[in-house]
This record gives C-alpha cells, sequence and structure tokens, in this order.
C-alpha cells in the first residue's frame, strides 16, 4: 500500500490501462481457445459418429467381427473394439495392440439404456477421444463399439495457438504500455501546470496568476476553469481580508478614540470634584451633570459596540414570522412621544409578515427613527410606512431634514463614519452600522436615498413569511 501510494498518477494510470489490456487479452484467448478446443471435439467426435454407423450398419458385422478388414480403416489414429454386455473385449483393430479402451459398469448401464457417450482418455500416446455407442439386435442390448481417435494434431495446434496469443498479447501489452505513458503524460500535463502555478502562488503570494489551459473542454479543462475560478474566489476573499483587517484596525482606533472621550472628560470631572478648596456648588452641580452624560454616553457606547461584536461572531437571530403593521404602529407610537415639535405621518400599512426577530427589526426601525429625528428641524415632517413588492415587505422612514451629501452617501453605513453635518450630534457613529448588521443577518436589506435640502429616506426590505 505504501509503494502505491508513492508512484505517482502517471504510473498508475498506465499501469492500470495496460492491466484492464491484459485481463481483456487474457478472457479472449482463454475463449478463443475453448471454442477452438470444443469445436475440434466436436468435430472430431462428429466423424467418430459416421465412422460408428456406418461400420455398424455394413455388411456382415457381429459382435466379433467388424465386417471387413479393420485395416481399412482410413484414419491410422483410429482404433475400434466391441464389447460385450459383461464388459468383455470381443474384437478389436490391431493398431491398438496390447492397450483396451476403458468402459466401466455405469458406462454399461448407460449403453443397455441405449444412450451413446463419449471419453476423453490420457494415454503414454497422448489423448484419445472415445465414443461410445450402443450395440442392438431384435431390440436387445448385445453389447457396444468404442472408436477412439487420437487428440495429438488438435493438442499440437491449440499449443500452436496458445503460444502465439500470448507472445502476441505480451507485445500488445508492451506496445500499449509504452503508448499510455505517452498519452496520460499528454493528458496530465496541464494537471502539472496547475501543481506549477498552485506552487508559485503559495511561495510569492501572486493572486493574479492563472492556470494557462488552451486544450478542449474536458474533465481537465474543466478542471483549469475551476481552479482558475478557485483563484478569482481565493483573490476576493484576500482582498476582503486585508480590507477587514484594515477595517479592524480602523475600528480598534476609533472605539479607542471614541472611549477615551467620555472617560478623559470623567477623568477630568473627578478631579474637580477633588480640589481643595472645594469648587462652588453651582460648579460641582454642573460638573456632576456632565458626568452622569459622558458615563450616558459611554454605556451607550459600550453597549453599540457589544451588538457590533456578537454581529461580527456570527450570533444567529430568530427566524419566526412577524407582522409588520403591529410593529410599524408601535413605532409610530414612540416617534410620537419623542418628537412631539414635529409632524410624524403613519401611513396606512398591509396586512403581512416578515420572516425575522422582532426585537432585531424595531431595534433597527428605532435606530432609524432616531437617526430621523436628530437631523430634522422642529417643523419637520417624518413619515413611516410600509408596502408590499413581490416576495419582500418594505418598510420605509422619510426625513425632510437637510440631507446627505452624495459623498458621504457610500459610506454612511460604516462603523464611526460622520458626515459633517452630523458631528455636532452626541452619537458615535455607529447607530446605522448596527442597523446594517442586524438587517443582513436576517437575510435582508437597508438602503438609503438622500437629496441635499430635501431630506432622506432609509428602506429596510425583509423576506415575506
Amino acid at each position: 500500500m505504501l509503494w502505491i501510494n508513492s508512484v505517482s498518477i502517471r504510473l498508475r494510470l498506465t499501469l492500470l490501462y495496460s492491466g484492464l489490456l491484459a485481463l481483456t487479452l487474457i478472457a479472449l484467448g482463454v475463449v478463443l481457445m475453448v471454442s477452438v478446443s470444443q469445436a475440434n471435439l466436436r468435430t472430431v467426435e462428429s466423424t467418430l459418429h459416421e465412422e460408428a454407423e456406418r461400420t455398424v450398419g455394413s455388411h456382415g458385422f457381429g459382435l466379433d467381427g467388424f465386417g471387413y478388414d479393420p485395416r481399412r480403416i482410413a484414419e491410422p489414429d483410429t482404433y475400434m473394439q466391441t464389447i460385450d454386455p459383461t464388459g468383455a473385449v470381443v474384437a478389436r483393430t490391431t493398431n491398438l495392440g496390447s492397450f483396451q479402451l476403458p468402459i466401466n459398469a455405469n458406462d454399461l448401464r448407460t449403453a443397455s439404456n441405449g444412450q451413446a457417450w463419449t471419453d476423453i482418455v490420457d494415454t503414454d500416446n497422448g489423448r484419445l477421444l472415445v465414443y461410445n455407442q450402443p450395440i442392438v439386435a431384435r431390440g436387445q442390448f448385445v453389447g457396444v463399439i468404442q472408436l477412439a481417435r487420437s487428440l495429438a494434431e488438435q493438442d499440437s495446434s491449440l499449443e500452436t495457438l496458445r503460444n502465439a496469443l500470448l507472445i502476441g498479447s505480451v507485445f500488445v501489452v508492451a506496445l500499449a504500455f509504452i503508448a499510455g505513458w505517452v498519452l496520460s503524460g499528454a493528458a496530465l500535463r496541464p494537471i502539472q501546470r496547475i501543481t506549477d502555478t498552485a506552487h508559485i502562488i503559495g511561495e510569492q503570494r501572486d493572486f493574479n496568476r492563472r492556470v494557462d489551459y488552451r486544450g478542449p473542454p474536458d474533465e481537465v479543462g474543466e478542471l483549469a476553469t475551476t481552479f482558475n475560478g478557485m483563484l478569482n474566489e481565493l483573490q476576493g476573499a484576500y482582498r476582503q481580508t486585508e480590507q477587514t483587517l484594515q477595517r479592524q484596525r480602523r475600528f480598534v482606533a476609533d472605539a479607542s478614540h471614541e472611549l477615551r472621550t467620555p472617560l478623559t472628560t470623567i477623568r477630568g470631572n473627578l478631579g474637580l470634584l477633588q480640589r481643595r478648596p472645594p469648587i462652588a456648588e453651582d460648579d460641582e452641580q454642573a460638573v456632576l451633570t456632565d458626568m452622569v452624560d459622558e458615563t450616558n454616553r459611554l454605556i451607550r457606547l459600550v453597549n453599540d459596540l457589544l451588538v457590533l461584536a456578537r454581529s461580527d461572531a456570527g450570533r444567529a437571530l430568530r427566524q419566526e414570522p412577524v407582522p409588520v403593521a403591529p410593529l410599524v404602529d408601535d413605532v409610530c407610537r414612540q416617534a410620537k412621544l419623542l418628537a412631539e415639535q414635529r409632524t410624524i405621518v403613519c401611513e396606512d400599512v398591509p396586512e403581512v409578515s416578515v420572516i425575522g426577530d422582532q426585537d432585531a427589526i424595531k431595534q433597527v426601525l428605532l435606530v432609524l427613527l432616531d437617526n430621523a429625528l436628530k437631523f430634522t428641524p422642529e417643523n419637520g415632517t417624518i413619515t413611516i410606512g410600509a408596502r408590499k413588492i413581490d416576495r419582500v415587505a418594505a418598510i420605509r422612514i422619510h426625513d425632510t431634514g437637510p440631507g446627505i451629501a452624495p459623498e458621504d452617501l457610500p459610506h454612511i453605513f460604516e462603523r464611526f463614519y460622520r458626515s459633517d453635518e452630523s458631528r455636532t450630534g452626541s452619537g458615535a457613529g455607529l447607530g446605522l452600522a448596527i442597523a446594517q448588521e442586524l438587517i443582513e443577518a436576517q437575510h435582508g436589506e437597508i438602503t438609503v436615498e438622500s437629496e441635499i435640502g430635501k431630506g432622506s429616506t432609509f428602506t429596510v426590505t425583509l423576506p415575506l413569511a
């Protein structure tokens, strides 16, 4: 087994082809030898049968005599003898010499039933085919006539045929081995190029290389195409990994910066509270209020980071039917409580359900609502609605805020990204990133359309239940 594993696939294929061809030639040779041997035996048996019929039917034939001079038998290697019902030899040809054609009690019982049969007898001078035919006179079994012929000539012909087949088979198998070695090398050459390309890619980390295959679109061509496709996927994954690492580095740097700001403020305020003599009571109250605000901000930031961490860890959300209308009504109610100075328009919502996690969907809608409230002026309008589109439900939140600049639109879902218009807010730039992570985890999509001076529209699309 170890030797087989160490042999190249080229040699294994060549040996396999050659072995199959050798087995095929052996099988054909055996079939041919058996067929020729059986044909020869049938020919000799037919000849002996005709000779027996002619002898028994000749004038003057008797159990003790053949009715003609036995020396007139055409073939010198044809032998004849007669047996009485007891098994005793009555007459035989002189060419038998002292040899007696065999017969036993079972053969005599077969002959007494009128059945002829043949036997093959091994002698010092080669094999004999013996044809045994019962002799019946006036309806009574009186004996057996045995005719035999040497099979030396047939055996010699079979041996010559066997030697010819053996020599020819060896020559053909050797020729097939050479041809198989050459053909398998040509067939496996593209695989060798794939191997060389893989080695170069592994050593140089060059994912731009591809296998140069110009052959027919067969299995090897399909392998080369698949390998090139895999390289495309690896190249994309490698780039994505690099981008992910860069985002992670930026995420860690931004998170450190965002965490350091409230912590620095709290640390500075604690220093003010530790002063001796102490600061004025009004200043102390302002410092405490500032510390509470910064602590709340820090808690919100940490909670947002935890949500993103769970999302990055692939934490599965529930997948269950969620009615859209009650969810949108609940969000509209909360919007009216949070923004009494703004106009909240709640559109009619179709009675449909989506597949997802109700809490996660509500969190996304609240994030979008908070974002709309943050940038919509007091006399502005926020519209919340939903509609059914083919096999999905689209929930939209539209505001009449300042809008988002075109250069900022591709980046608003990135972590810690804040456009110039929103930097005056208290957020850390994580809300929209969290919303996108939660929606994509539910096999949905979140998009935005915006125009400067006319507001923005965020649309959450989820599959219908």
